[in-house]
């Protein structure tokens, strides 16, 4: 049932390659993950194997009320994907008028996600405020702020640790200390990103969720449509989510035993409203020689 949001004060700090390698990163830790593109990019499905010309997904035909069902993706990793759907600038406009006059649209079908509760939903939201950031903030568990190790992000973090970014909508969950902060491209041979990611982990302490260092497989992954523990599970990066999804776990709710009998809108090897089944589950990683890379302190 915890709906976990990756948002970003703007574009280009990865938030999506996060949002698919700590989604993988958790399932590999035993939960049933639910990854939900929810950023008219349309990028999360790469992640997932999903081909470039595939534009198939959900919320590009949010305003026809389709059953979310209908779009669920089985993967390899086991992560089950709800992508976005391709979608032009006019439906992007459209969509953002009728979600300010009714947020029911997406908040309701939100809420039949978040039924089962033993299911982890990750989504990736646009960047910076949005209707779709209003409407499910107030459903999440937490919402991850990611920013890059940059001199730019410990120039603005007043801005950024105020909230106003997100929108006025994010305010309540500011209040009750739902909001995390994650920290992308720690490049340790810099000295200006070491700098930079010192300052921001002074400044926000705990509320650091973790961070990621710079590293090219991450990109390699990408170019390959693959994850970064399919493709280099011994990386500094792999290793860096899966010590976020370790802090974020530690964050959420425990699974409730007694939900194993209760019913479920999907889940791993049932068959989903599009007829597919997902793919087993992987087994967990047993590897101890994972690197392990300093955080920035």
């Amino acid at each position: 049932m915890p709906l976990i949001l990756f948002a970003s004060p703007k574009g280009g700090v990865g938030k999506t390659t996060l949002v698919a390698n700590v989604a993988d990163a958790l399932r590999r830790e035993g939960r049933p993950v639910l990854a939900l593109d929810l950023d008219p990019q349309n990028s999360l499905r790469l992640h997932f194997g999903v081909p470039l010309q595939d534009g198939g997904g959900y919320l590009a035909h949010l305003l026809q009320k389709p059953d979310w069902r209908a779009a669920l993706r089985p993967t390899a990793s086991g992560v089950t994907l709800l992508p976005h759907g391709a979608i032009e600038l006019r439906q992007v406009l459209e969509q953002a008028v009728a979600l300010e006059r009714d947020p029911g649209l997406l908040a309701e079908p939100l809420r039949e996600m978040l039924a089962d509760p033993r299911l982890l939903v990750l989504a990736d939201l646009p960047p910076g405020p949005s209707h779709t950031l209003a409407v499910a903030a107030p459903l999440a568990s937490v919402i991850v702020t990611v920013l890059q190790s940059e001199a730019i992000s410990a120039a603005m973090l007043g801005e950024v640790e105020s909230g106003r970014f997100l929108g006025g909508g994010t305010q309540a969950a500011i209040q009750a200390g739902r909001v995390q902060f994650l920290l992308n491209g720690v490049d340790l041979s810099s000295r200006l990103s070491r700098a930079a990611a010192e300052a921001v982990a002074r400044h926000l302490g705990p509320r650091l969720l973790g961070a990621v260092s710079q590293d090219s497989m991450l990109a390699e992954a990408l170019a390959q449509l693959r994850l970064i523990y399919d493709l280099a599970p011994g990386a500094a990066a792999a290793e860096d989510m899966r010590q976020i999804a370790r802090s974020l776990a530690q964050l959420l709710p425990a699974p409730a035993l007694a939900a194993a009998a209760a019913p479920q809108p999907f889940g791993p090897g049932q068959a989903t409203g599009a007829g597919f089944r997902a793919a087993p589950p992987p087994a967990p990683p047993t590897s101890s020689q994972a690197a392990q890379v300093p955080a920035p302190v």
